[in-house]
């Protein structure tokens, strides 16, 4: 033949092969894990400012969240432990701030509420808590003082909430655990508590990938008490490729073999606001990867939704968005379309197919499938990721639901489709893949693409803005108020009426990833003011209150007006003091009212209604509002914030 003809044929070979559709064969017999499900990790005061929506958006916020066959339909929410201390965005409160506290633990903050409101929509869905931090009365990490305040936790959720929760995280947020504590204090004290039902999941690292495994076999006594066993990021957190081939965990044979549920127990946190690159394409690239590389059988997203200011740390991140409730607006991203494509499909109980997952092209993970399948109805479900342009074959078992096969696409310019159903040929049928889509086939029907109409428009903070505190109750967290250290809480006033406190009383055993902060604060407002003018009402127990505008780095904070219990007042930028001095005849039991004036580059301090200092920034710059105290049970009332633009000073 000749060299050119050789060619030619070599060519038409190459073509033949290319359009060769990937064969992906479905067979009930096949071995495979139980999916246990796709849920979201509300930690971090991730989800502050859902809770201060107005009812109506708010309930259509969580029918999105968890509604089955309606939106991303989590199947399991993992909350945080609250411990006061900063645990990524911001601060929550604990349930026992004080060792008294255990006796009568306090549903404070929104994890209980979050969870029941979860529930309510979805009551077969896993409930599972984990601390980042712990308060300070605890006598170390893994301790009965520990044991009890994680039973304490338990027992606020089913008092308050009527709420039993199913998992427990032994361990502390991605510092791991100790088998010997579980087994000598965690599991009895569970047990003695009443809540034998709980499973434990440990060890929750960020680290030391798959070595519980080892340790294992140091405390064999111990493996039976654990359920589970969850590590994060386990395709590493940079970069973010789906074919990274560095910092990455995959689970070791060991792990593999054990026989016990392996979990990604904290995955993606990156914005659902984009298609490709680090959104919702990814997510759904990422949840097939890890079940087809390590056999994980849940996989736990941070976070549920962005419901953060944006001046704080990790804004932007979550399958959607709500931080604007004083509007009432939200957005629904297109990762919650992405998750949908699994959790609408296939409930957990539902069983893999080994043979029925892979990759589509051996090179690349951008393209892979998953089968599942109902053990009592033979439903079954296939979610298909996508490359290039791509034919695909699905056979089907005859022991399998057959009829038509229903096709949902999700792309980067419309997601959640329902596309016309496929009737089998012979057991089979074919489809051409849209290239980086995600496509689920299945036998099942039931599920939507949830609306509820437009929301309001986005609004910024309202300003003047005023907080006295009155329309609440005393134990609730501050409406609009994050707390991004410490916690700030609405109490009664000895003369009547309602104030806010900051009510730990020392500083809590932190999660070393948050980073020392200079004081408890809380922080509100708007990222874009500038010329405004704050005022509080503070009565001081004991140390030092503040007050502060501009926030600019929450290690530095900004500008803040310092007053302590002995009469001295400081004026600081940042880390750099500006102005100082003492108040003469000055009675910290009684009331005084702080103002914090900045108006471009010019600075002015009243207290009592006295000027008492006035400074010059270097140039304007902008930024949120805040209250800040020392480590004691400092008071704080009519907050206001003002606009002073065009201000005669």
């Amino acid at each position: 033949m000749k060299p050119a003809l050789i060619t030619l044929a070599l060519l038409s070979l190459a073509t033949a092969h290319a359009v060769e559709p990937r064969v992906i064969r479905l067979d009930s017999s096949s071995p495979g894990r139980v999916f246990e499900g796709v849920g979201a990790v509300s930690a971090g005061a991730s989800t502050r400012l859902l809770p201060d929506y107005p009812e109506h958006q708010r309930s259509q916020v969580l029918d999105f969240l968890f509604k089955p066959k309606f939106g991303a339909a989590f199947q399991h929410l993992k909350v945080e432990i609250g411990g006061g201390e900063n645990s990524t965005c911001g601060s929550e409160p604990s349930h026992a701030v004080t060792r008294a506290e255990l006796a009568d633990p306090k549903a404070r903050g929104y994890e209980f509420w979050f969870m029941e409101e979860a529930r309510k929509r979805n009551p077969q869905i896993m409930l599972e808590g984990l601390p980042w931090a712990f308060p300070g009365w605890l006598e170390g990490r893994f301790t009965q003082d520990s044991a009890d305040w994680f039973a304490a936790f338990l027992e606020a959720a089913r008092k308050h909430h009527n709420l039993e929760i199913d998992w427990l995280a032994a361990a502390q947020n991605e510092m791991g655990s100790d088998l010997p504590w579980i087994r000598d204090h965690l599991r009895p004290t569970l047990d003695a508590r009443g809540f034998k039902h709980v499973k434990l999941q440990a060890p929750d690292d960020s680290q030391r990938y798959w070595e519980v495994f080892d340790e294992f076999e140091k405390h064999p006594d111990v493996k039976p008490l654990i359920s589970a066993a969850g590590y994060h990021y386990l395709n590493g957190r940079e970069p973010w490729e789906i074919d990274q081939t560095r910092n990455i965990h995959p689970a070791t044979d060991k792990a593999r073999q054990s026989g016990m549920p392996l979990w990604a127990s904290e995955e993606w946190s990156q914005s659902g606001r984009t298609w490709d690159g680090k959104g919702a394409l990814y997510l759904a690239r990422l949840i097939n990867k890890l079940y087809t590389r390590d056999l994980t059988t849940k996989y736990l997203i941070w976070c549920p939704i962005d419901s953060i200011y944006d001046q704080i740390l990790w804004a932007d991140t979550g399958v959607m968005q709500a931080d604007s409730p004083w509007s009432g607006h939200y957005d629904v991203w297109p990762a919650v379309w992405a998750v949908a494509h699994t959790t609408q499909f296939a409930d957990p109980g539902w069983i893999y197919m080994d043979k029925a997952c892979g990759q589509l092209d051996p090179d690349t993970w951008r393209g892979s499938h998953v089968a599942l399948r109902n053990p009592q109805t033979g439903d079954w479900s296939t979610i298909v990721t996508s490359g290039e342009n791509r034919k695909i074959r699905i056979l089907l078992d005859k022991n399998l639901k057959f009829g038509p096969v229903h096709v949902w696409r999700s792309t980067a310019t419309e997601q959640f489709v329902q596309l016309t159903s496929l009737t089998p040929v012979d057991g089979a049928i074919e489809f051409e893949l849209a290239p980086d889509a995600i496509h689920t086939f299945t036998s099942t029907t039931g599920q939507q693409k949830g609306s509820h109409g437009t929301p309001p428009a986005r609004k910024p903070f309202p300003l003047p803005f005023t907080a006295a505190f009155e329309d609440q109750k005393p134990g609730d967290t501050p409406r609009y108020f994050s707390d991004q250290k410490g916690t700030f809480e609405v109490v009664a006033r000895a003369e009547g009426g309602n104030c806010i406190a900051q009510i730990m009383p020392e500083e809590g055993i932190l999660w070393a990833h948050a980073g020392k902060l200079p004081m408890p604060h809380t922080l509100f407002g708007d990222t874009a003011w500038s010329d405004t003018a704050i005022e509080a009402d503070v009565q001081i127990s004991g140390g030092h209150v503040a007050i502060g505008s501009r926030f600019a780095d929450r290690k530095k904070l900004g500008w803040h007006l310092t007053l302590t219990h002995d009469g001295q007042w400081k004026l600081h930028w940042q880390e750099n003091e500006r102005a100082k001095g003492t108040l003469s005849s000055f009675d910290a039991s009684k009331w005084h009212k702080l103002r914090l004036e900045t108006h471009g580059t010019r600075i002015r301090v009243l207290i009592d209604g006295t000027q008492v200092a006035e400074a010059a920034s270097a140039s304007p710059s902008q930024g949120m509002a805040y209250l800040a105290s020392s480590y004691h049970r400092n008071l704080f009332d009519d907050v206001r914030v003002m606009d002073v633009t065009g201000a005669d000073h």
